[in-house]
């Protein structure tokens, strides 16, 4: 079996002296695993890096084996990012998520699609933290739903009206307003506006974290606690990057 396929590298394992196994996200055939002969060469590992765009053609005998990979690159965002701790965190960030969340072999085009809309970003040099951390927020909010574990944030799951949405249930997923939500809110997690409200305008670093503690907490309980490995670790360093911001004010 065999088939080929545009795809941005999730990471790169030894495997061996020289091989090395490649985690890629494709745009047909979701994230991807395969052996790469000589891997981790000084030819081949440079542009075999997290983040990077491939063309990879994948092969095996059998369509369950993990089979090999050959790549070839397309682009390396790292000449740009290189030197800069906080789209390099960034970028760390948005790749983990997507390797430790989606399962193998299922196709999820939206979540590419957004991937690469971020990668884009990042290399914006008009961009800033507030960017990728809101960027984060809505790729990991379209995660959620292509899982089945989507939030519904249009309506009062109290009352059902639409306005001054403030809160989200943690155990519906769903939108809660102010006044519905007030006797909870110690129970409940804060809705940033910008999630909401087109209108709203550039979110601020304190909305953009909460945005992540509210994504970070359904897909803690709905994935990566059922599996047992609580949040990637590029994640957790991203959100102190985020947090330190804001403590310098």
């Amino acid at each position: 079996m065999d088939w080929q396929d545009s795809g941005i590298i999730l990471s790169l394992a030894r495997h061996g002296e020289h091989d090395a196994v490649l985690e890629v996200l494709t745009a047909d055939h979701g994230r991807h695993r395969g052996f790469v002969k000589a891997g981790m060469s000084r030819r081949q590992k440079g542009h075999l890096q997290p983040g990077s765009r491939v063309e990879v053609s994948w092969y095996s005998r059998l369509e369950e084996g993990l089979g090999r990979f050959t790549a070839e690159p397309v682009h390396n965002p790292l000449g740009v990012l290189m030197g800069d701790g906080a789209r390099l965190a960034a970028l760390s960030a948005m790749v983990a998520v997507v390797a430790a969340t989606l399962p193998e072999r299922e196709p999820h085009g939206r979540v590419y699609e957004g991937l690469v809309a971020l990668l884009d970003l990042l290399e914006d040099d008009a961009s800033a933290l507030v960017h990728w951390g809101e960027g984060l927020v809505r790729l990991e909010l379209g995660v959620l739903a292509d899982l089945g574990y989507g939030l519904d944030l249009s309506e009062c799951a109290a009352t059902g009206d639409n306005d001054n949405l403030t809160y989200v249930s943690p155990k519906s997923g769903r939108a809660v307003s102010a006044s519905a939500g007030a006797p909870y809110a110690e129970r409940l997690l804060v809705l940033p506006p910008f999630l909401i409200d087109t209108a709203a305008g550039r979110p601020s670093l304190r909305e953009v974290a909460n945005g992540l503690a509210l994504t970070g907490f359904f897909l803690g309980r709905n994935v990566w606690d059922v599996q047992g490995q609580g949040q990637p670790p590029a994640r957790e360093r991203f959100t102190a990057t985020l947090s330190a911001e804001i403590s310098r004010g």
